[in-house]
């Protein structure tokens, strides 16, 4: 059994912590946006879940690559990425929620055809067939470069869901504050911009503290996979001596 660190217990407690003061900041203190009213405080979960989202594929874009590689190859990149997106697939599933719920009071309407919208479902999509793909048997070392190609093709379309509202003309308004000709120069000021700082900083260690727990029942699946295997093993050659055995 694998228990958790200090660490680990100290990262929960504080992930904890900052989202109930998120909570707070995004319900009570901040104020009304001139234009959207009280549906900007969608905003403090849907721009941190969006921001999760990315960082979750991007790890698992990134330990797909190290597993590739000759150097690096070993099974827990692969273990690693598959935990990764996981939680990047509810992350872009809770992006994709709470965009309609604030389309709604925005837009008029829960779902548009709009790029945003579509590229970020269609993200949704290849990431539960490449979860669905990790299900499928085969050798260990196979399955774990099928896994590992099959992420990098679905993590292509990232770059787009980013990019879309730059490249199409789109309904959806362009970054506030996660873009590169705003980040230095955000569009928000004040308690409204603090409080969706904290918003991404309490999604990201939301997003650490799950991959760490989620990363650890891999391992311990892994291992009671082993040694099932090997229990088969040493119960079907038990039976072959026995039956040798009789024969003799």
């Amino acid at each position: 059994m694998i228990r958790a660190s200090v660490g680990t217990r100290l990262l929960g407690a504080v992930t904890v912590a900052s989202l109930a003061v998120l909570a707070v900041l995004a319900l009570v203190v901040t104020p009304p946006d001139v234009n959207q009213q009280d549906a900007v405080r969608l905003l403090y979960i849907h721009v941190p879940a969006a921001t999760a989202m990315y960082v979750a594929f991007a790890v698992t874009a990134i330990a797909s690559v190290l597993y590739l590689l000759p150097r690096t190859r070993a099974r827990k990149w692969d273990l690693l990425a598959g935990a990764s997106a996981e939680i990047g697939v509810v992350f872009v599933a809770l992006t994709l929620v709470v965009g309609s719920i604030w389309g709604r009071a925005t837009w008029g309407v829960w779902w548009t055809w709009d790029a945003r919208l579509t590229t970020t479902a269609i993200l949704f999509v290849l990431f539960l067939g490449y979860l669905a793909l990790r299900r499928v048997a085969g050798e260990t070392d196979v399955r774990a470069r099928r896994n590992a190609i099959a992420a990098l093709a679905a993590c292509v379309d990232l770059p787009i869901v980013h990019k879309s509202v730059e490249w199409w003309r789109t309904l959806h308004q362009k970054s506030s504050v996660l873009d590169e000709e705003t980040f230095l120069h955000p569009h928000i000021h004040g308690v409204m911009y603090w409080t969706l700082m904290l918003g991404i900083a309490s999604f990201l260690m939301l997003f650490a503290w799950l991959l760490v727990h989620r990363y650890r029942v891999a391992v311990l699946a892994e291992r009671l996979e082993d040694e099932g295997l090997e229990r088969a093993i040493a119960e079907r050659r038990a039976e072959a001596e026995a039956l040798t055995g009789a024969h003799g």
